[in-house]
């Protein structure tokens, strides 16, 4: 790749790290290309050297927002070497997640946009899930019921995160993560407890 193109290949990266990080926080309706542009440090011309339009930058910000999230999920996953599962669950309802939706799960932050929006963005939203449920039914190992537990784990997650951040009373936000944390956790112990019976 010549350094033009590497060069153009790197803006246009930090142009969609920029809007998938706005459209974490503001939704898929409120940036506009001038202001992403010019958050990217580039003027409003040059948008289209990127972009054939705004529904193209803001599908590819989706995409890269959803995608973005497997490498941490991952990371998340392997902090706690004895309990893999635990570890991902206490990553993921950390308060830190909470208070950071701009570098937070996009399966929070865009689900509502992916149910309401184009083919396109619903399939992205449906790989990431069914990614992430791979991911957390493989943390199971074998067990019978790894894939019915993947999406209860992930559906109560993504739930809690979602209501945390939606409610007034941050005690009873801090709450809601703590609690769903400590039942998931403890959920996994008791089916660990009955396949070692």
């Amino acid at each position: 790749m010549g350094h033009s193109q590497a060069e153009k290949a790197a803006t246009r990266e930090r142009v969609l790290r920029i809007a998938s990080r706005r459209i974490r926080v503001d939704g898929v309706d409120r940036p506009g290309v001038a202001e992403l542009m010019n958050e990217a440090g580039l003027t409003h011309g040059g948008f289209y050297k990127h972009f054939s339009s705004r529904d193209d930058l803001i599908t590819q910000a989706a995409d890269f927002a959803l995608t973005e999230g497997t490498a941490k999920m991952e990371r998340s996953a392997h902090r706690n070497e004895q309990d893999a599962r635990a570890g991902l669950i206490d990553a993921y309802l950390a308060k830190q997640h909470r208070d950071g939706p701009a570098t937070g799960c996009a399966l929070v932050t865009l689900g509502a946009a992916a149910a309401r929006g184009e083919q396109h963005v619903k399939q992205a939203y449906e790989n990431q899930v069914r990614t992430y449920l791979d991911l957390i039914a493989g943390l199971d190992g074998d067990r019978d019921n790894a894939g019915s537990e993947a999406m209860l784990t992930l559906s109560a997650m993504v739930g809690a995160v979602l209501i945390s951040r939606a409610v007034a009373d941050k005690a009873f936000s801090d709450e809601l993560l703590e609690t769903v944390a400590e039942q998931l956790v403890h959920r996994t112990n008791q089916d660990d407890v009955r396949a070692d019976s």
